[in-house]
């Protein structure tokens, strides 16, 4: 039988978070939102980041995604918001939260995702999830994309059991449910986790 991690996600919407309590129901990885956009950063997110930290819980940050803005100004300003916060780790893992097209057309989308993942992966050290859902991407907008591991929201699939969407040929963490909070599943051990996370150089 496949060893499976459990982790969640969680944002400002979340309020506070107790680390210590999730850490002992047995979550072993998560992800807090860090930023939107080019100016946006979560209220909540430096208090997670050492939350997470503090509790051994293997650490997530993400950048909501506004295709509108520039790509590489989005890109420092959430890599800023992460350094502000005591920065990563050897393991710390990124990711983009592509899932609203601000009204743009899909090559757009695809084009400033890309560009943000590139200037992370450059500037961060860290190969960054790509976060999305099934017809977002069937749309087009994740053209390009297929080659940063998948994320993938489908809460109507069982747990493990997504249905990947091209670009992408395989997932790395499904969020299976949404409610009353993300829970997320990954098909590995904490090391197969990490090993896709910061390295330092």
């Amino acid at each position: 039988m496949k060893r499976e991690l459990h982790g969640i996600d969680v944002s400002n919407w979340q309020g506070s978070v107790d680390w210590t309590d999730h850490a002992g129901a047995g979550v072993s990885f998560a992800f807090a939102k860090a930023t939107e956009g080019g100016d946006y950063t979560d209220q909540y997110f430096a208090r997670n980041w050492q939350g997470m930290r503090e509790s051994w819980i293997v650490c997530g940050a993400y950048h909501f995604a506004r295709p509108k803005g520039d790509a590489a100004e989005h890109a420092r300003h959430f890599l800023r918001a992460i350094t502000a916060a005591g920065g990563l780790r050897r393991g710390d893992l990124v990711a983009l939260d592509l899932e609203n097209n601000d009204g743009l057309r899909p090559e757009q989308v695809a084009h400033h995702a890309r560009r943000w993942c590139h200037y992370v992966e450059r500037h961060g050290g860290v190969r960054p999830f790509v976060y999305t859902f099934q017809s977002f991407a069937r749309a087009g907008n994740c053209a390009g994309l297929g080659d940063y591991p998948l994320w993938i929201a489908s809460p109507e699939k069982p747990r493990g059991e997504p249905l990947v969407p091209t670009p992408w040929r395989d997932w790395t963490i499904h969020q299976y449910a949404n409610s009353p909070l993300d829970r997320n599943v990954f098909h590995g051990s904490r090391e197969d986790l990490t090993r896709l996370g910061f390295h330092p150089r």
